[in-house]
């Protein structure tokens, strides 16, 4: 038997390959799915099932292009409302792969068809789940993404008590635990940095499995700040739902080199954003005026889910030497299929032809310290609630502008003013920054190092708390 998670951090999720005896099931697998192909091919063994813990929101999976690659039969829960054909297990229904069996426990709660998958070894025994969204390490999955009109988020919340409750937590405390996502994924609150655990170490670490916990109890604590949902879960989720291109469609009309000149004609036409992938300190030397910034280097497909409304937003790409195809994929990896071609030899080729850049001004910590001693600064601080709620600078001219709203929030920013930008670490800073610029707000600074940097210096910050007690 072999179990293999292979975990992508720009998603923080894992995928997992099982295999026995020739025979392989593949668990909630992404878009791009040859190398799944790969392995088995590698291994003399066949893709036997593809299984889905349940429809996805934050990524577009690999189902229906693996299922189309090895004829492998797509697995869904029960009551899983799809377009394609897919085989909707039973709760306790078994599935033979080799020597070994997944056993469907019926898990409603996160959504209402999420299933956990029961791997029993060939001698009987119960080895591990696969537990989708129901259970992370450290937390439990959202309950708000499947509302309909005769459920609410706490009828689902109720339900997830009881999948918990009555298929989770009577297992063996040795039962290993693999979930989908880990630390960084919006599909829970705070999720651990650890991807793989054990039924016995949650029921001791985890808020949601404590044994004297009551549903009212639950409830409550798993719903208690619970962010919004990003805007293009409900897109994955219908793509996952009703099919999607092939990933190697995608890439052949995605990644395709354009000269200065074909990037420049189609950039100035209508409704065309220019995406800047590159790393934050190449964006601040020089970038194209008006072009939005989200680098590889970060959580690239999550930001771009949450800022770029429209998932059919046709996209001229510039990107590091040689990362082409891997930014039309991590795209593709959330439904953004519209690529149109990458600044071929980027940005020394735009400038050696002669076209207008710009730069953004980025100073450290340091001297942000010694301007706010001269005057008082408008500071934007770009953070999640959370963070900002932890801990904060304690500066007049201080406001709170969380990177996800930004694009709705423009109307509280004064254009007569300059603003200094920061996160935690330098990321989304200058994403806000690319944000602000393009919609004219050019008096804008980033603090380079953010956050980390800034509690460095002598500047006042808030009382730390636990955010725990928030």
């Amino acid at each position: 038997m072999k179990i293999e998670q292979i975990y992508t951090s720009c998603l923080a999720q894992g995928a997992y390959y099982i295999e026995s005896n020739g025979e392989v099931a593949i668990i909630d697998p992404l878009r791009e799915t040859q190398q799944y192909v790969d392995k088995a091919k590698a291994n003399n063994a066949v893709i036997k099932f593809v299984f889905e813990t349940h429809i996805h929101a934050d990524f577009v999976s690999g189902h229906l292009d693996l299922a189309k690659k090895t004829g492998a039969t797509i697995v869904y829960g029960p009551n899983a409302n799809t377009v394609f054909d897919c085989y909707n297990a039973s709760d306790n229904e078994e599935f033979k792969i080799g020597n070994i069996t997944l056993k469907a426990l019926h898990t409603p709660g996160h959504t209402l068809e999420s299933v956990t998958y029961l791997l029993i070894d060939k001698n009987g025994k119960n080895h591990a789940i696969f537990t989708g969204d129901t259970l992370f390490l450290g937390d439990v999955g959202r309950p708000d993404l499947a509302i309909k009109s005769d459920l609410t988020e706490k009828d689902l919340a109720g339900m997830l008590f009881k999948s918990l409750r009555t298929k989770i937590m009577p297992l063996d405390d040795s039962v290993v635990v693999y979930p989908a996502h880990g630390a960084g994924s919006a599909c829970g609150k705070n999720l651990s940095k650890e991807t793989v655990g054990t039924v016995g170490n949650q029921k001791k670490t985890n808020y949601a499995l404590r044994a004297n916990m009551t549903k009212d109890e639950f409830v409550k604590e798993v719903l208690n700040g619970i962010g919004k949902a990003p805007q293009y879960f409900s897109k994955n989720a219908k793509l996952n739902q009703s099919g999607y291109s092939e990933l190697e469609e995608v890439l052949k009309k995605g990644n395709i080199p354009l000269s200065v000149s074909e990037f420049e004609s189609h950039a100035v036409k209508e409704n065309i954003l220019v995406l800047d992938v590159r790393t934050q300190k190449d964006f601040i030397d020089s970038h194209i005026p008006g072009s939005l910034f989200i680098g590889l280097n970060g959580g690239f497909a999550p930001w771009v889910g949450a800022l770029i409304s429209d998932i059919k937003q046709p996209i001229l790409l510039v990107v590091p030497e040689g990362k082409s195809e891997e930014a039309v994929t991590r795209l593709a990896r959330v439904g953004y299929d519209y690529a149109l071609g990458y600044l071929e030899g980027g940005m020394e080729a735009w400038i050696a032809a002669g076209k207008i850049s710009d730069k953004l001004t980025s100073i450290s910590s340091l001297e942000f310290e010694q301007r706010t001693k001269k005057q008082t600064l408008s500071v934007l601080d770009v953070r999640k609630k959370g963070e900002y709620d932890t801990m904060h600078l304690k500066l007049d001219g201080l406001q709170h502008l969380s990177l996800d709203q930004i694009n709705h929030r423009l109307d509280q920013i004064d254009t007569q003013k300059t603003y200094y930008i920061h996160c935690a670490g330098g990321y989304r800073s200058v994403i806000a920054a690319s944000i602000l610029k393009a919609n004219r707000f050019h008096n804008v600074i980033d603090i380079a190092g953010g956050f980390a940097a800034i509690k460095k210096t002598e500047l006042s910050l808030s009382e730390s708390i636990c955010p725990s007690t928030l």
